[in-house]
């Protein structure tokens, strides 16, 4: 065969492996229908280590990658999952006939809760000042709205949330009120006015980005400001999901905030810095890079990525953030200090430590 045939040959090979994917896709939709019916949980651990073994089995048999089979039935599994979620949520968690209004819902969790929200039926409305014209469902001052919603979405920037807080208690709404602010110590005061003013109210914060579609493995941090029923009630809207639930106080989350995001932000801001005021080039840099700085390239520009805005109010807010950079610059004097006076025994030391730490997860 020449090569033009051998492509036309490719081509029908990928076509039928779509077509495949797609008959697959088919019947993980009635699957996940018989679990919803049975009451079954949408994830079983030990079917997919089956599955990925056989494929790994499968793969030797016939003289193709291991790494290959296991590599393409994790996307398989992965995307069926995220069906399966979308299929529960959809069917066993509904607002039909509710109103939920997210106010910020034009930013990006904003308008992620907006679509979470709609497919529980919910009749959403957003509330935005950059809001387009002509949005269906949309106003840009939820001052003007008359507040008769069963839920209400607070994803504004942290300082702006604390404003809109104060200003809903003033105003007492009838339903849940809940923010989604990635630090809580800057919120207490508002969150302290609606619980005074006998309302609804709780704080949570997904631990994911705009663009999560699956939530297992995912995490939705709660916190309990006072009213156990609005606590229960925002935990029950991601009931049908495969989210971690976790609860905890408003000065634990933002203890803990300070390492999972401060520390973690900080570093990748170091890195890139460091990197942009080297003079070295990326392309460079990467025509000898390693697995280690890939690795941890990929990661800084996702951060560099990110909003810049956002994470200064992480760092400036956070009443435990100065905790974690504190942390961040002893051990950098530490290292340094150990790498300037040649002493080995004390940097293995150092990596040994490290090593029994991470090893504890």
């Amino acid at each position: 065969m020449n090569l033009e045939n051998l492509r036309q040959r490719l081509d029908q090979v990928d076509s039928e492996l779509l077509e495949l994917a797609k008959e697959r896709q088919d019947i993980v939709g009635q699957i996940g229908a018989v679990k919803i019916a049975q009451g079954v949980p949408t994830r079983d651990y030990e079917r997919e280590r089956e599955v990925l073994k056989s494929a790994r089995d499968r793969a030797r048999a016939i003289g193709l990658e291991p790494e290959l089979a296991e590599s393409i039935m994790q996307m398989l599994i992965r995307s069926s999952l995220m069906r399966q979620e979308e299929t529960r949520v959809k069917s066993v968690t509904s607002g039909e006939g509710k109103r939920a209004l997210v106010i910020g819902g034009c930013g990006k969790m904003g308008a992620w809760f907006v679509r979470f929200l709609a497919s529980q039926a919910y009749g959403v409305t957003i509330a935005d000042p950059t809001a387009p014209d002509g949005l269906a469902g949309a106003v840009r001052d939820w001052r003007t709205l008359d507040l008769d919603h069963d839920v209400i979405v607070v994803a504004a920037p942290i300082e702006i949330t604390a404003t809109i807080l104060a200003e809903l208690a003033a105003r007492r709404p009838r339903g849940l009120v809940l923010d989604i602010g990635s630090l809580k110590t800057p919120l207490r005061e508002g969150l302290k006015r609606l619980a005074d003013a006998g309302c609804r109210v709780t704080s949570i914060h997904p631990m994911f980005g705009p663009d999560t579609r699956l939530l297992s493995g995912r995490h939705v941090i709660f916190c309990d400001v006072g009213n156990k029923a609005a606590l229960a009630e925002a935990r029950e809207l991601f009931s049908a999901t495969m989210a971690e639930r976790t609860d905890m106080s408003l000065d634990e989350h933002d203890r803990l905030i300070a390492y999972v995001l401060g520390l973690s932000h900080a570093l990748n801001l170091v890195f890139f810095t460091a990197l942009a005021e080297s003079g070295e080039l990326v392309p460079r840099l990467q025509r000898m890079s390693s697995t280690t700085f890939d690795a941890q390239l990929k990661v800084a520009s996702l951060v560099a990525h990110d909003n810049p805005h956002l994470y200064f109010e992480i760092q400036r807010l956070n009443d435990y953030g100065y905790t974690s950079i504190e942390a961040l610059r002893a051990a950098v004097e530490k290292i340094q200090g150990l790498i300037a006076g040649g002493d080995e025994a004390g940097f293995v030391r150092l990596m040994e430590s490290g090593r029994h730490y991470l090893e504890k997860r």
